[in-house]
């Protein structure tokens, strides 16, 4: 199995699936994980032989997310680590996949977002209550951890994406 393959078929998924538990419990996505991710895309581009060009056109599309989700940030409307995890998937992505990814992820948010005020507005199941994960998500002072969205959206496109294409020789 080449290293692409593997870095595409257990690093990639394992990150977004960290991701995503790190948001639910913590409500934080680190700085390493977004790193690891980069590292990865490094690894995979390099290795599968994207030319720069291309490589460029995936540098384009985690910049402009990433200036987007900034600015939502400075607003208030997402978290920081969101915003990295968002920048960081879609430049995995380019521009080939990323609006895919991104209708994914606002309609997965939407529906995670729903979901959690509803939870909200029932009283906390007592089990729950020694959880502090637990009570902190059900806060109504606190977000939604749109980490989930953004990791869920993401293992759904990477099929669909040129590096996956790439590593298969498709």
């Amino acid at each position: 199995m080449s290293l692409p393959l593997i870095v595409l078929l257990f690093v990639f998924p394992a990150a977004m699936a960290y991701a995503a538990a790190s948001d639910l419990v913590s409500m934080t996505i680190s700085n390493r994980l977004c790193l690891v991710l980069l590292a990865a895309f490094a690894v995979c581009a390099g290795t599968l032989g994207i030319g720069w060009a291309q490589i460029g056109w995936h540098l384009g599309a985690g910049g402009l997310v990433l200036v987007i989700c900034f600015g939502m940030f400075a607003a208030g409307w997402i978290g920081g680590g969101d915003a990295k995890l968002a920048a960081v998937t879609a430049l995995w992505f380019g521009f080939d996949q990323l609006m895919p990814y991104l209708t994914l992820a606002a309609v997965g948010g939407g529906v995670l977002t729903f979901a959690v005020l509803t939870l909200r507005s029932a009283p906390l199941p007592g089990l729950a209550l020694g959880w502090s994960w637990a009570r902190r998500l059900h806060s109504p002072r606190e977000g939604v951890p749109y980490g989930i969205a953004l990791a869920f959206a993401a293992l759904l496109v990477l099929p669909e994406s040129a590096l996956w294409r790439a590593a298969l020789g498709l």
